[in-house]
Parts: C-alpha cells; structure tokens; sequence
C-alpha cells in the first residue's frame, strides 16, 4: 500500500499521488504545497514529514514547526495523533481545517497540556482576480536595505499577532533571518513614511498557484484611513499579475479586519483553526 504510515513518511516514489493531493485543494494545501515545490518530499529539506494514513488523496498530514493535517477521516486522525505522541513533539501550532485541527488537538491534549490560546474560528478567504477597491501605490517591495526600519514594525505586528515576542532566544537572529529570506523572494510589501513603517504585509507562502498573504499590519496611529484595505489590495494586484489566487485566514473575532478584506474582494471558502502550544 502506498505510503503506509507506521512504515516511513512519504517521499519521492509518493511525488505523483501527493501532487494530486494538493491540488484538490490548492487554497487549503498552500503552505504545504509551497515547501514540497520548493523542497521535495525528503524530510531533510521538506522541513517535516508528510504522513498519510492510506494514501495520500485520502489522508494527509505535514509534521515540522505546525502540525497541519488537511485530509482524514476520524480514524486517520487517530493514526496521526498516534505517530505525533509517538516522538517528542516538535510543533509550536496544529493548525488547518476546523474540524482536522481541532479534532487532531482533541487526541493529543492529554499528552502535550494546556494551549497557549486556541483559535477555534478563522475564515480562510480567496480571490482569484484583481483587487476590487483601489490599490495604494505608494506601497512598494521592501528591500534588505529597509530591513532595520521594517524589523520594529514585523516585531510588533508579530506580539500583537501571536502573543510572544519573535526574538525571544536569540535577540531576533533567526525572525530576522526569515524577514530577510522573504525579502530577498521578493515577498514582502510596505509603505513607509520616512524612516516609518505605516503598512506591511507579506506573502508567507507560495505555491506555484496561490500565495498566501500573511502579517499585514497597519501603525496604530494611521489606522482609520484605509491603508489596510489598499495596502492589502496591492498586494493581491501582484499575485493577480503573477495568475496566483490570493488566499489568507483571519481571526474569526477580528471584525475590522474582516471587513477590510470584504471590501479588498475577498471571500470565504473555508474555515481554519490554531491551537498554540507554548
């Protein structure tokens, strides 16, 4: 049988059946997609394990920083809660489709303690043509040259966002590094106001047909005026350009956001759920 869980997670003989796996939905599967595109399926590179409890079209589940199933069944979470307890969990989030994440949390609660916070609902919204409100010229890609006015700004939106502090360990080597990363995709978008970051966003992943836009913020003392919305709009003018559908989730509590992204041209195809794990 293909794949087989408790055997090995899959790898490069699996590449054609997880290739149709993602792209039965490729909104859902982005950030997955994006890693095997980029990577392959060799966990080395992949950055995480891609498990199935069948095949991969019917159940399937990546396993490095998050643990993000995005198909099974009741019984192939209980196989994928049984490999996660298996080893020292890894993950800081479980996060994807409602049901799959919280459903998986329910299996490993008991083992791995109390959440930092879980985020039970969150609308996963798409659009797949040009921004329907006006788009903000002024915002344009961040270069490395900007890097040290946009750390401050990533930072804050980072705590406000997630609740800790991205650089905690390491004074902010490693968050830094991954801005940097980004940048250099030619992946991240702000405005600026002289040495000052009123907008950003970035596209956290990429798959060959949807980016997903992640971390957009807005200064507290320019809010009210529509940036978040245009700024927004800009961003999924790019991907429009580059034929990529633009996908992002949301708290599901974040009203003004909601409708920001409402007014963008967004619209909801799913729900996702994340439980942070301290």
């Amino acid at each position: 049988m293909l794949g087989l869980l408790r055997d090995r997670p899959l790898g490069s003989r699996d590449a054609a059946a997880v290739a149709r796996a993602l792209a039965a939905d490729p909104v859902v599967n982005c950030m997955i997609a994006a890693r095997v595109e980029a990577f392959g399926l060799a966990p080395r590179f992949l950055g995480g394990e891609l498990w199935t409890a069948s095949r991969p079209e019917d159940s399937l589940c990546f396993s490095g920083a998050n643990l993000m199933p995005t198909a099974a069944t009741g019984t192939q979470l209980d196989t994928f809660a049984e490999r996660a307890l298996s080893v020292p969990r890894q993950c800081t989030s479980v996060v994807g489709p409602q049901p799959l994440a919280l459903g998986l949390w329910d299996r490993v609660a008991a083992n791995w303690g109390t959440p930092r916070e879980i985020r039970d609902c969150q609308p996963l919204l798409a659009l797949d043509e040009p921004p329907s409100c006006p788009i903000d010229r002024q915002v344009r890609l961040v270069t490395l040259d900007d890097l040290d006015v946009y750390f401050p700004a990533a930072v804050e939106m980072f705590i406000g966002e997630v609740g800790v502090d991205p650089r905690g360990g390491d004074e902010g080597r490693s968050y830094r590094r991954r801005l940097a990363s980004l940048i250099s995709a030619r992946r991240v978008y702000a405005r600026f106001d002289g040495p000052r970051v009123v907008f950003k966003a970035e596209i956290g992943s990429m798959s060959r047909g949807v980016g997903q836009i992640q971390g957009v913020w807005v200064d507290p003392e320019f809010r009210g005026r529509g940036y978040g919305a245009a700024g927004t709009a800009t961003v999924v003018a790019a991907l429009a350009r580059q034929g990529r559908v633009a996908s992002l989730y949301v708290n599901g509590y974040n009203t003004a956001a909601r409708e920001t992204y409402r007014r963008v041209g967004f619209e909801q195809v799913g729900t996702f759920a994340t439980v942070l794990i301290d």
